[in-house]
């Protein structure tokens, strides 16, 4: 496939690394200071744009790609106020858009295994639940956007919790969520349902960006041929 790069950073060199290895080609890549490059005539012949760019950017960007009817994976975070209209318009558009805060498979098994454990526990209200989220000191936003992923999980799994809170001393009714960034650690996610009596942990560690590319090609992938609006449940088939 002829792919076009919107974001250029850590995960954007990773995407051509990969991607190059797999038989795809890069023939456009955006980032900051070539941005005016993002235009119809040059997203001729793309056949799938690949998005890890800023969440200042990439609303903008992922609607002009759409309107050029060239299908769209997003992985960028940090712009969930825009999702909805970008959802909208991609079906407006009969065109394509595929979404995922985190690309990996691992962490995407790991948030179906959630949801369900999640439904178990609505059971037993006296085990209270938390998550925590550790990621490296270059990560801009917090909760990661796979943090608050899983928090909807569980939220729309409990009928005693109405949302998540970032706040050491959290209100009752919501999912606490610890952000830490230390050091270069890829991702770690935990979910934690403890008692007076005993604690059940689930947790997930990345080792690679590997795991998040490869998914994003993958998703890249899928898309071809297909409308609609589309993300990690759908690839996964889970």
């Amino acid at each position: 496939m002829n792919i076009c790069l919107l974001g250029y950073g850590r995960m954007g060199h990773e995407v051509e690394t990969t991607g190059t290895e797999l038989g795809h080609r890069f023939p456009l890549i955006i980032d900051k200071n070539n941005t005016a490059d993002l235009n119809p005539g040059n997203l001729k012949g793309i056949d799938a744009v690949i998005n890890f760019s800023s969440p200042e950017s990439a609303p903008e960007q992922i609607l002009l790609c759409l309107q050029s009817k060239v299908p769209v994976v997003s992985g960028t975070t940090g712009m969930n106020n825009r999702l909805k209209e970008i959802r909208e318009r991609c079906i407006f558009l009969n065109g394509a858009f595929f979404y995922a805060s985190n690309f990996s498979i691992g962490v995407n098994i790991f948030s179906h295994i959630n949801a369900i454990l999640a439904g178990i526990m609505n059971r037993f209200k006296e085990y209270r639940v938390s998550l925590e989220e550790i990621h490296h000191i270059h990560k801009l936003d917090a909760p990661s956007g796979t943090a608050i992923m899983l928090a909807e999980k569980i939220i729309e799994n409990r009928d005693d919790l109405e949302g998540w809170s970032l706040d050491p001393e959290h209100r009752s009714g919501t999912v606490p969520v610890k952000a830490v960034r230390k050091g270069e650690v890829k991702g770690f996610h935990a979910i934690k349902y403890e008692s007076d009596i005993d604690e059940i942990v689930i947790s997930h560690s990345a080792r690679s960006r590997k795991g998040f590319v490869s998914g994003a090609i993958m998703a890249a992938e899928f898309l071809q041929g297909k409308t609609g609006c589309y993300g990690m449940t759908d690839l996964l088939k889970l």
